[in-house]
């Protein structure tokens, strides 16, 4: 589906795209940031590679079809390294996704320079900036995003950290002991994702009662009645977030935390048992230093994706031809 806006006078255009494991969502913007079209398609995550790099295209080609644009920025599933452009590392939700030349692939096949990133990082660049305003281009922030997996992105002193192969912000693959004994999908034991995530609470759920459960919705429901067992599964995810969330703004000293995805919008619960678990983490410099909601709502992945233009390498076509 393509909606369109009026077009903004002037000024370069950006192309943004965010892919995710079930759904891509393309967006054209002016260069304040008004947002002129907007489209969406299923990701053909089980086609493989070229598939997604195809529809990709073509989402762009959608929102832009009489190529204003001459830049194109991804938010896109995986551990992504935006200087090489590749896929470093991925799992199944997209299938043969590791090793793909994103920037270039997706070059290639738009003519557009391309500039990509991790999506979670990506959707933290609009908090960054917002945050940077106020800290004169000092701010450091501690963004996570508590879904059908846990992701994260780090910022100190106005710059967002990418590490070796684009791998800095995968909080969830920080030990928990919370997760002990437990297999991870990156093939570790132990780590937050299979604790803390949504499908992870229902999984603790059926571990605690032999009753498989649907999905993460419905542990809350019961909890809401009083399952005793659904709180626990709840509290638990919550708090093991919350103790890690809390060491690392000790070790990164965040002027603010910020607590996105579908996970923590379940209730006061969840909410409660992080935010009790991450104050008992702080040193005391930090005290005081609360978990927030997202200040932007679901046009923060597009926005990020399109402002990656502006800070990040740009992939030229002609790379892979």
């Amino acid at each position: 589906m393509t909606t369109s806006a009026q077009p903004a006078p002037g000024g370069p255009r950006v192309v943004g795209l965010d892919l995710g494991g079930t759904k891509t969502a393309a967006a054209l913007l002016a260069a304040d940031g008004t947002i002129l079209a907007r489209h969406s398609r299923p990701t053909p995550a089980q086609e493989g590679a070229a598939a997604v790099l195809d529809a990709l295209a073509a989402a762009a080609a959608e929102v832009d079809p009489g190529r204003s644009a001459a830049v194109l920025g991804i938010a896109a599933a995986g551990v992504i390294d935006p200087r090489t452009g590749m896929v470093t590392s991925a799992t199944d939700s997209i299938r043969g996704w590791a090793g793909t030349p994103l920037g270039v692939g997706l070059a290639n096949r738009t003519g557009y320079a391309v500039a990509c990133d991790n999506d979670v990082r990506a959707t933290a660049g609009p908090e960054l900036a917002a945050l940077n305003a106020e800290t004169e281009g000092h701010g450091s922030l501690l963004f996570a995003a508590i879904g059908t997996g846990v992701g994260g992105a780090i910022a100190v002193d106005g710059r967002m950290l990418h590490g070796a192969s684009g791998i800095a912000g995968h909080i969830g693959h920080l030990p928990s002991p919370e997760a002990a004994g437990l297999l991870c999908t990156c093939g570790a034991t132990g780590h937050l994702e299979v604790i803390a995530s949504g499908p992870a609470i229902a999984a603790h759920y059926e571990r605690l009662t032999g009753a498989p459960v649907d999905r993460l919705e419905t542990v809350a429901a019961r909890a809401a009645q009083g399952d005793a067992h659904a709180v626990t599964a709840i509290t638990t995810g919550a708090a093991a977030a919350g103790h890690v969330l809390g060491g690392l703004a000790n070790a990164f000293g965040p002027d603010r935390v910020v607590v996105g995805g579908g996970v923590p919008r379940i209730g006061a619960l969840y909410e409660d048992a992080l935010r009790s678990a991450f104050a008992g983490e702080l040193m005391k410099p930090l005290r005081g230093l609360v978990p927030q909601a997202p200040l932007f709502g679901h046009d923060a992945a597009v926005l990020g994706a399109a402002a990656l233009t502006t800070t990040l390498p740009l992939h030229h076509p002609g790379a892979l031809r």
